[in-house]
């Protein structure tokens, strides 16, 4: 598709290369991620590669802050074809680990982090699809959210973080449920849920050999993580 106006919630990772992809097919795209310094050096990257985006730093935690974005996007282009609800973190430094371990911080900071702001986003975006008038296609506009393989295939040496699990797959969940009642309105909702890729967050797993050699049976095609 080309021509289309898309959120992408993250600024590096997965994020950064599905915005590239986006931005070279022809498409136009607002980005928000957390840190200041993480949009500066993807727009200016972006900006080099020849390409334009719309870009904000801010906490998709708030509730005003992804309704203000989501509205400037909108004012800007009048309407909103897509959303990829990227941005999300691991929260072991709040505390996330095995369910005896995990403290109640880590519990709810790690739900807040990947749950809470796609379910935020989701709401504002598929507010403003319900106004616009379908596309040429007869859709109103598609919602990809990001999931995790560990949603529904616990890995109890490496990976075990409860809270980070349950929110995964939570948002498989809330995708299902939004998928089956939305259809009625020519929106179309659906999950991916990864293995492990090679971006900042996984860092720690990536980088340890033990890690390395698990994620090599569990990923053959890719023999390791895979880049994003």
């Amino acid at each position: 598709m080309s021509g289309k106006i898309y959120i992408v919630t993250g600024s590096d990772g997965i994020a950064a290369e599905t915005i590239k992809l986006l931005l070279k097919d022809g498409n136009r795209v607002c980005f928000i991620g957390l840190g200041e310094e993480n949009c500066a050096a993807l727009l200016s990257e972006i900006n080099e590669m020849g390409f334009v985006a719309d870009c904000k730093a801010g906490d998709l935690r708030n509730e005003s802050v992804v309704r203000d974005w989501v509205s400037s996007c909108v004012k800007k282009h009048a309407r909103i074809d897509g959303l990829f609800n990227v941005a999300g973190a691991s929260g072991r430094k709040f505390g996330d680990g095995p369910l005896h371990e995990c403290t109640l911080e880590g519990w709810e900071e790690t739900l807040r982090i990947n749950l809470t702001t796609q379910f935020q986003m989701c709401k504002a975006v598929i507010n403003q699809m319900l106004l616009q008038e379908p596309d040429e296609n007869g859709m109103r506009g598609v919602i990809l959210n990001m999931a995790s393989v560990l949603a529904f295939s616990p890995e109890a040496k490496n990976f075990n973080a409860i809270a980070y699990a349950a929110g995964k797959g939570a948002i498989i969940s809330m995708t299902k449920a939004s998928a089956a009642y939305y259809a009625k309105n020519k929106i179309r909702i659906n999950a991916i849920a990864p293995g492990l890729a090679l971006t900042k967050m996984s860092e720690r797993a990536s980088l340890d050999e033990k890690i390395a050699a698990y994620i090599k049976e569990k990923q053959p095609l890719a023999g390791t993580a895979i880049s994003a």
